[in-house]
């Protein structure tokens, strides 16, 4: 079937059924942003995002990308019109079901109005056509994201806000969908897009890469990355494992050993914790430009510019790893909530080396324990961070895996490991909450851990008691 078969098809749907709808329907404008406290207008209201097609051709020379983006959503209430997130680029053509849509622009507000209102409950298309020099998205803490351009191609991550920078979206982790990439490049050059590769074509001097990611994906995990790379795909149980180094980082051979040894970690987490939860995975190590790595599903991305081995060290590819579970397939409601992710990240690089015959996690805990009451990273509680300038500071992390690793030894390992499953097999492909942890871990120990989770989450001192 033509690739664009699938959306043509249900924009003649959603024309009909919009004709057919009861007269009396009422429309309202959906919401700009979805509230969330610290980038309360990433995101809009009023529908939801079931699927994208991303047409990306980029030249690198040129650093220009043309594009294209179609949207299949369903409204969740009478649409007069609704908004998309996208920064820059100049829009050639909008169109809602085919039809040619009016757009204005406020900020990275993309505000669309149909030609014909969108009622409630009923899927529609959103075609847009754009292009330009993708613009630079830098993070309330001065980090880099989004489409980051690199000497050959570009470093495409976008943890928490950098997905305006390269497509329209509805950019909330609450909207989840699944993707397909066309990613078009000059011959020579390697496009790696999230899920599985479905063909690659060249052409004229150019190369077409597919690729389809078939479970449903926040749109800051998706990727696009792009440039010189050494391409082989292993195996794990069946599932394919993408692997891609850039022959120019500082040590290519112990790179390819490092994402090589991802197969392993895959299976130590799917014993742990429960099947790997997508169908394809793998890595990408690059000199990205940005400083750190990031767990793009399926595709964890390794930046190793600068740095001493010139290879991702062994704890970041377990990180990345354990962020398929928690992070991607497990994936935050609202950005406070960080810990969700990067605490159980944390954890999981402890009980990784405890199980692998080095340091114990509770000497892990003991060693980040013995800092100072008035130290620093005791006044940014990991469930109560004061604003997004401190979302990847280092409470998150090492005081979040600090909780779970004070919980396990609260309730015993049994206990501990069984609720570690539990919330990945009910929350999979899903969005959870701090206090939707909290209640499980109350009703699968049977204690009462308000005070437990307060002095660990909240508190903004160092525990003491608990």
């Amino acid at each position: 079937m033509p690739r664009r078969s699938v959306a043509s098809l249900l924009a003649v749907t959603v024309v009909l059924l919009v004709a057919a709808g009861p007269a009396s329907a009422q429309f309202s404008p959906g919401s700009s942003g979805l509230g969330d406290p610290f980038f309360p207008l990433a995101g809009n209201g009023g529908y939801d995002v079931r699927h994208y097609s991303l047409d990306l051709d980029y030249e690198r020379a040129t650093n220009q990308l043309d594009a294209t983006t179609v949207i299949v959503a369903r409204a969740t209430q009478g649409l007069s019109r609704f908004n998309l997130d996208l920064r820059g680029y100049e829009i050639s053509r909008l169109t809602v079901n085919g039809l040619p849509a009016g757009f204005t622009r406020d900020g990275q507000e993309l505000i669309v109005t149909p030609r014909f209102p969108l009622r409630d409950r009923l899927p529609f298309v959103v075609r847009v056509d754009y292009s330009g020099q993708p613009v630079a998205v830098v993070d309330p803490d001065e980090s880099s994201e989004g489409w980051v351009p690199t000497d050959d191609g570009a470093f495409v991550v976008n943890e928490p806000q950098g997905s305006p920078g390269w497509y329209p979206s509805n950019d909330n982790p609450r909207d989840k969908a699944t993707y397909d990439f066309e990613i078009t490049v000059p011959e020579g050059i390697t496009a790696i897009g999230n899920g599985r590769l479905l063909s690659k074509k060249t052409r004229d001097g150019k190369t077409t890469w597919r690729w389809f990611e078939d479970s449903p994906m926040a749109p800051y995990l998706a990727t696009a990355t792009n440039g010189v790379f050494d391409l082989k795909i292993d195996r794990v149980g069946g599932v394919p494992l993408y692997q891609a180094v850039d022959p120019k980082v500082g040590n290519p051979g112990l790179a390819a050993e490092r994402v090589a040894a991802e197969a392993e970690v895959i299976r130590f987490f799917s014993d742990l914790y429960g099947r790997y939860p997508f169908s394809t995975g793998g890595g990408v190590v690059d000199n990205g430009g940005v400083g750190y790595a990031l767990e793009s599903q399926t595709k964890s991305m390794y930046d190793v510019e600068g740095s001493s081995t010139g290879a991702p060290g062994v704890s970041t590819v377990v990180h990345e790893i354990s962020h398929q579970w928690f992070g991607d397939a497990v994936t935050l409601t609202v950005w406070p909530d960080i810990w969700l992710a990067e605490g159980f990240a944390n954890f999981s690089e402890w009980i990784y080396e405890e199980r692998h015959g080095g340091r114990t996690a509770q000497q892990q805990f003991d060693e980040q324990f013995a800092r100072p009451p008035e130290s620093s990273f005791w006044r940014n509680p990991p469930a109560a961070l004061p604003g997004p300038e401190v979302l990847f500071s280092s409470p998150p992390y090492e005081r979040g895996g600090m909780t779970l690793e004070a919980l396990r030894v609260k309730i015993g390992d049994s206990t501990f490991f069984n609720l570690l499953r539990d919330w990945y097999r009910d929350n999979r492909h899903g969005n959870v909450t701090t206090a939707d942890f909290i209640a499980l871990a109350e009703r699968e120990s049977g204690q009462q851990l308000d005070n437990f989770f307060d002095v660990w989450l909240y508190r903004p001192v160092k525990p003491t008691t608990w």
